[in-house]
């Protein structure tokens, strides 16, 4: 090898130590590169912070370069920055990852549980509220060990109070498996994912009926834990009530059981303690094994019916005997497809209580319950069609025995009250009959409730709930009291003397005082008759005549020459005196003489109807008119005025009679306190 060959040779054999010399002298320096770059960057950063909650530019390093992230308050924070980090003298480059804060609508910003201990944020955070700022407000409901990455950028356009609403949505992730979301998106919540287990589920159910006020929950898209002994039953308490127990599929499942069960409850209660889940096996349908349990249960009186994952089973009582055939049809021919027959195991009790409804709806009137024979069947019928010949009746009776005694004259009663309504219901439990409805007519209502308890036969009792289908509105107490006041302050409402009818100048007053009762329940007035004025007692007789002599006397002309005095006064029969005529001229002498047999004649005729007057009976009779009890004519009057009133609507309550009310003549009213 020539020696030019062998200085070849020899570079080569020296450059792998050069490139480990390299190597070692990079690996030493660069960490000390990238901390100074970092550190450089970081100044740069928190210098940001002023006008801001907190620094908005954040920095990192990708080798030697400087990486610039963060939303600027504006273009012109943003140009500041960038230039201050291209001043930096070790930066290989800038690498410029910095926006603008912007108004976001909607507003969205979310939470996912990104593997069990790993929750990411993303979208929007508002811009008055620092990265780190929220990260310590949400820090209660995030567990210590539980990393986070927060990719979500600042905006404007926030709803209130959102601190609030993502510790709400955060809270919600910890009964979430990993890939659970919660989603703020203005002023609603929405949540999809995986529930952890069955506990879960039901913690994050109850927790979403209560969103942070002004909040509402948006898509609920949670699948339920599955459950590895899916189950189902429906049973029916001895007192009556319905539980249903074991597992659904869903939510609405739940919802549509719940239905079914109320239709066969007979107004009891109906608990739910049914859990959701999944695990029922895909060939069978879960509302038709619903219905199907729901069915069975429907013929008993006790007991119920079970879905253990594979079959049905019944145990219980029997509505009754004709029940037992049925639920053993329903079994053999009705199952759900994939569900297999179990067990049945039956019994037949006298019923307790013993139950029958009559509906009457806008579609027709409904029988159900049970009856004693066919015979009382038929009765009861006979009863039902003439009252309600227009509707479609459809009996659903059965019959049992253990029937109450004399159900057949209380239906009775009740069913023509019934038809009066225009809906209603007649419920039959042993001896206590149950009347609910709406009545067209406010007056008719308040009557049902009077007389069909006291139609009832002995030892049965009734309750009324009838209310009327366009009920009188009701108004504030105070208002009432107001215009009640106004209404009958001045009336001056007179009865004729000695009379207790009421004339018709009372009745606009009334009808309006009455029309007000009905729509002021609290409304309470008083009413106070009037007396007649006292009559003047006829003057004595003596004393009149005395008076009249004078008076005649007083007015008589004076003598004057020429002409005739006065006449002296001539005794009459009965012996009282006459009054003398008064003299007239001669030329009236003739028609002087025809007045003073006028006179004469008339004062005769009175003198014998004197005589004839008997004044001893007249006493008497006096007498026993004033010993004979006057009748209380103001209780009497305003006793009257009352009774006008109720009849008109007001109600028993709402009026009474008093003594005396006021001073001024007439018919006095007060409003009660």
């Amino acid at each position: 090898m020539t020696h030019q060959g062998l200085r070849s040779a020899g570079w080569l054999l020296g450059l792998p130590g050069l490139g480990l010399i390299w190597v070692g002298a990079t690996l030493y320096a660069a960490p000390d590169i990238a901390a100074r770059i970092a550190a450089a960057g970081e100044t740069v950063a928190q210098a940001t912070e002023a006008g801001s909650p907190e620094p908005w530019l954040r920095v990192s390093v990708r080798g030697r370069d400087l990486v610039a992230e963060g939303e600027a308050p504006g273009p012109a924070a943003r140009a500041a920055a960038l230039a201050r980090l291209e001043a930096l003298p070790e930066p290989r480059r800038i690498v410029p990852e910095i926006g603008l804060i912007e108004t976001a609508a909607p507003f969205a910003w979310s939470a996912t549980r990104t593997a069990p201990d790993r929750i990411a944020f993303s979208g929007s955070r508002p811009a008055e509220i620092g990265r780190a700022a929220l990260r310590t407000r949400l820090a209660a409901e995030i567990p210590d060990e539980t990393a986070i990455d927060d990719a979500a950028h600042a905006a404007r356009g926030a709803p209130p109070d959102f601190p609030a609403a993502a510790a709400y949505a955060v809270a919600r992730l910890r009964n979430l498996a990993a890939g659970g979301t919660a989603t703020v998106t203005d002023l609603s919540i929405a949540f999809s994912g995986a529930a952890l287990d069955l506990a879960a589920y039901d913690a994050l159910r109850t927790a979403l009926t209560d969103p942070p006020p002004g909040y509402t929950i948006g898509r609920i898209d949670i699948v339920p834990a599955r459950a590895d002994d899916f189950t189902m039953s429906v049973s029916r308490n001895p007192g009556g009530g319905l539980v249903l127990d074991g597992f659904v599929v869903s939510e609405s499942a739940r919802a549509e059981i719940g239905r079914l069960a109320g239709e066969i409850s007979d107004g009891t209660a109906v608990t739910d303690r049914m859990r959701t889940a999944r695990g029922l096996a895909k060939d069978v349908d879960p509302d038709a094994l619903a219905k199907f349990l729901i069915r069975l249960v429907g013929l008993m009186q006790g007991g119920g019916a079970r879905f253990d994952g594979a079959r049905v089973s019944v145990a219980g009582d029997a509505v009754d005997s004709q029940a037992v055939g049925e639920i053993e049809a329903v079994m053999r021919d009705a199952r759900p497809a994939g569900v297999g027959a179990g067990s049945v195991a039956l019994a037949v009790k006298p019923l307790s209580p013993y139950r029958l409804a009559i509906r009457r709806e806008a579609d027709g009137v409904s029988l159900s319950g049970h009856l004693p024979d066919a015979e009382a069947r038929d009765r009861l019928l006979a009863v039902v069609r003439p009252r309600f010949f227009r509707e479609r009746i459809i009996d659903r009776t059965r019959i049992a025995d253990g029937a109450p005694p004399d159900l057949a004259a209380a239906l009775t009663a009740a069913v023509p009250v019934l038809a009066s309504l225009s809906s209603g219901e007649v419920a039959v439990a042993d001896r206590t009959l149950i009347l609910s409805g709406t009545s067209l007519y406010r007056e008719a209502a308040a009557r049902v409730a009077a007389t069909l308890p006291a139609a009832m036969p002995a030892g049965w009792t009734a309750s009324v709930a009838v209310v009327p289908k366009n009920p009188a509105p009701t108004r504030d107490p105070e208002t009432c009291r107001s215009a009640a006041t106004a209404l009958v302050g001045g009336t001056g409402l007179r009865f004729a003397p000695g009379s207790g009818a009421l004339s018709p100048i009372f009745y606009p007053v009334l009808d309006r005082l009455a029309e007000l009762a009905k729509t002021c329940p609290s409304l309470r007035i008083a009413v106070a008759g009037h007396g007649d004025p006292a009559k003047t007692a006829p003057p004595d007789a003596k004393v009149a005549d005395a008076a009249q002599t004078q008076g005649i006397a007083s007015a008589a002309p004076k003598p004057e020459a020429g002409k005739a005095a006065l006449a002296k006064p001539e005794p009459t029969k009965s012996g009282e005196t006459k009054p003398a005529a008064k003299a007239v001229p001669a030329k009236d002498a003739k028609g002087s003489k025809d007045t003073k047999t006028s006179n004469d004649a008339k004062s005769s005729k009175d003198a014998k109807a004197a005589k004839d007057t008997k004044p001893a009976k007249d006493t008497k009779a006096g007498k026993e008119t004033a010993e004979a009890p006057e009748p209380d004519l103001p209780r009497l009057r305003a006793g009257a005025v009352v009774e006008y009133l109720l009849q008109a609507g007001a109600g028993l309550d709402q009026v009474v009679v008093a003594d005396k009310l006021s001073e001024r003549p007439g018919i006095a009213f007060a409003v009660l306190p």
